[in-house]
């Protein structure tokens, strides 16, 4: 199996990075923690101009008819920039979910429109739901549109959590695929978030300077940044294996698609921890832009499923095969 990105998958890529570097997303993210979502949306407008809103839309609602793989590819990077917003459950879930149940909706976001999700017990809470133009709740199969409920505050200040009740019935679905593709996009972002704290932190171990030399030719450093780089590397592999299975429909999409949560979560958490102690005290500052990345981090590797949910839907699909 062949796990490299071809040409096409790059220039998506590059185009997405390119926009988003040029949108200054250190400050997009500190106005969005504090209420002020003008400039995100703007950011989520001209994503929507580049096709990230319709990847999965079909052709036939206003969208580009993508795959997993085009969606992991898109998610990354909006993952390395701390993108704002219900990322997932705009971009990965919503489009599986109102295919199944309301495909008129459709058309809207592939056109830019925000949605956000509430699906017990795993995704108890709805993303950004008061910014959000679709609010669905998913309870026993059924797709319902929700009210949200008073905001939580996440460890993510950029991230606001709303209970969610069910309001008008939409119709019924099997949730599985859903939360695959909403697992899988998760996983994608924080593989992106990884990349960003290892590239921050070696640029800041390069510069930084202790008894007159970098402290990133220290060799106690050299390992702590290395062994964040091989477990990014080792996640990678997983995490397009997953959206190869999830595109191709194959039998072990579901455990594929844990594994790659598990790893890269594990490979993100692991770069925020040495990104935060080779900073030292200034990574502690919320001034720092570090910041914005460690706290993604955190909130991410619980969301659409814990280390521990997608750990036993590994060994239970393992056991079933034997």
């Amino acid at each position: 199996m062949r796990f490299a990105l071809d040409s096409s998958h790059e220039d998506f890529a590059s185009s997405i990075d390119a926009l988003l570097a040029k949108s200054d997303l250190p400050a997009v993210v500190r106005s969005w923690a504090a209420g002020d979502t003008g400039p995100g949306l703007k950011v989520w407008q001209r994503l929507a101009e580049v096709g990230v809103g319709a990847l999965l839309v079909d052709e036939d609602h206003d969208g580009l008819g993508a795959d997993a793989l085009d969606l992991v590819v898109a998610m990354e990077q909006l993952g390395r920039h701390a993108v704002p917003g219900p990322l997932v459950e705009t971009v990965a879930v919503a489009p599986i979910l109102l295919a199944a149940v309301a495909p008129d909706r459709l058309s809207a976001l592939a056109s830019g429109e925000l949605a956000t999700v509430a699906a017990a017990p795993h995704v108890p809470y709805a993303v950004d739901a008061d910014v959000a133009d679709l609010v669905l709740h998913v309870g026993g199969g059924t797709v319902s549109t929700g009210t949200a409920g008073d905001a939580r505050q996440s460890v993510d200040p950029a991230r606001r959590l709303h209970a969610v009740a069910a309001a008008d019935t939409l119709g019924d679905t099997d949730f599985g695929a859903a939360f695959d593709y909403g697992a899988l996009a998760t996983a994608a972002q924080l593989q992106g978030l990884g990349r960003t704290l290892l590239d921050t932190t070696v640029e800041y171990a390069q510069q930084r300077k202790q008894f007159g030399r970098a402290i990133g030719s220290f060799q106690a450093v050299k390992h702590h940044l290395a062994e964040v780089a091989v477990g990014l590397e080792m996640a990678r592999p997983l995490l397009l294996g997953a959206a190869l299975a999830v595109r191709d429909g194959a039998a072990t999409a579901s455990r594929d698609v844990s594994a790659a949560k598990v790893a890269c979560g594990e490979a993100a958490y692991r770069a925020a921890r040495t990104a935060l102690q080779v900073h030292g005290a200034i990574g502690y500052t919320l001034e720092h832009d570090l910041s914005l990345a460690l706290t993604r981090v955190r909130a991410l590797v619980t969301a659409w499923g814990t280390a521990d949910v997608h750990r036993a839907r590994v060994v239970d699909a393992l056991e079933d095969a034997s």
